[in-house]
């Protein structure tokens, strides 16, 4: 007697430890939490650690936190600024889901948040024009999604062990670092962004209500 059955099960291990250093051209799994970089002026990193990132409101990846895992690519910013007034963060960064942007014009290049991606990657020389260096870039929808661990590279000495010692301070807040409240999707039961509700759509065989970030669905067997 044979029986049939209609659905699927996904696994998904990420990566397998927090702040795992992956080459620029490796491919970051889903859910991992990675090393990156983002570099800005010393004033700026003081506003950071104190009060977190704000997301650029545009891009060339639309609205986000813009990090990377190259030190060389992050080490450039602020651009036209002073080299003295230049510092880079280390984080750790949970990438949720990630969308690939390797083309110019590509489809979802300002709308990959919309459709449920938590970060954009765009890989090293893959000839995309706005990235005009051809390092690897990465942008992240949700601010909480990036912490301060470090400082990479500082100035000097001087500012760097003050930087250090504020984020110390900040870290041992209570409540530092905890998940503010967010909506849950109703099906995969996953976090949603603000503004960027899940997609649900019908199964196509058994015509139930899913979310496409469900990991499982299962068909209720035919009478």
């Amino acid at each position: 007697m044979s029986v049939q059955f209609s659905g699927w099960e996904v696994v998904d291990d990420g990566a397998s430890f927090p702040g795992v250093e992956l080459q620029p051209s490796q491919k970051p799994q889903n859910r991992g939490v990675y090393t990156m970089y983002h570099g800005t002026s010393v004033a700026s990193a003081r506003i950071i650690i104190a009060n977190g990132f704000k997301p650029s409101s545009s891009g060339m990846l639309g609205r986000g936190v813009y990090v990377s895992r190259d030190i060389k690519k992050a080490a450039h910013y602020p651009l036209n600024s002073n080299i003295t007034d230049r510092m880079v963060f280390k984080l750790h960064v949970r990438v949720g889901r990630v969308k690939r942007i390797d083309k110019d014009n590509h489809p979802m290049q300002y709308t990959w948040s919309a459709h449920g991606y938590d970060t954009a990657w765009v890989p090293p020389q893959c000839g995309l024009k706005a990235v005009r260096s051809g390092l690897e870039e990465d942008c992240v929808f949700d601010p909480k999604r990036v912490k301060v661990v470090g400082i990479a590279k500082a100035p000097n000495a001087t500012i760097q062990k003050e930087l250090q010692q504020l984020i110390s301070k900040t870290s041992s807040r209570p409540g530092s670092g905890g998940d503010a409240a967010a909506d849950v999707c109703s099906l995969c039961k996953r976090k949603t962004q603000k503004g960027a509700p899940h997609i649900k759509q019908k199964c196509w065989e058994c015509g139930q209500k899913i979310c496409i970030l469900m990991s499982k669905h299962f068909c209720p067997a035919k009478p």
